[in-house]
């Protein structure tokens, strides 16, 4: 009688002698928010460019640690409260024109240190 690998197997579990594996670790649910954590871990700072934009002026917001989806989501948020373009990528934002004053105070607003 020829028994593949599934025969063996179901014939050693109906025999008992297969040993059980371990129950999988259960992992603890975070008891702080993601975005919380990123808030306090470090200093957000805003800064205007001209450079290399063709004499175009931008407003930076550097520093931020949390994921590429975050920092897009809040990206967003910042445009469309001031009502400009923009763009997120390698922890920093990207606001097109001169409104660092504006910006500082909406991400106050939002529970980050900014400087």
């Amino acid at each position: 009688m020829n028994m593949d690998w599934k025969d063996m197997l179901s014939q050693l579990q109906n025999s008992g002698s297969l040993p059980s594996g371990e129950e999988p670790a259960v992992l603890e649910e975070p008891t702080e928010d993601a975005s919380e954590i990123a808030k306090t871990q470090g200093l957000i700072h805003v800064v205007v460019e001209k450079k290399g934009r063709k004499g175009k002026t931008a407003t930076i917001a550097e520093g931020f640690t949390c994921s590429d989806e975050e920092l897009a989501e809040l990206a967003s948020k910042l445009k469309r409260k001031l009502g400009v373009g923009g763009s997120a990528r390698g922890g920093e934002i990207l606001i097109q024109g001169e409104c660092k004053d504006r910006m500082v105070a909406l991400l106050k607003e939002l529970g980050y240190r900014v400087k």
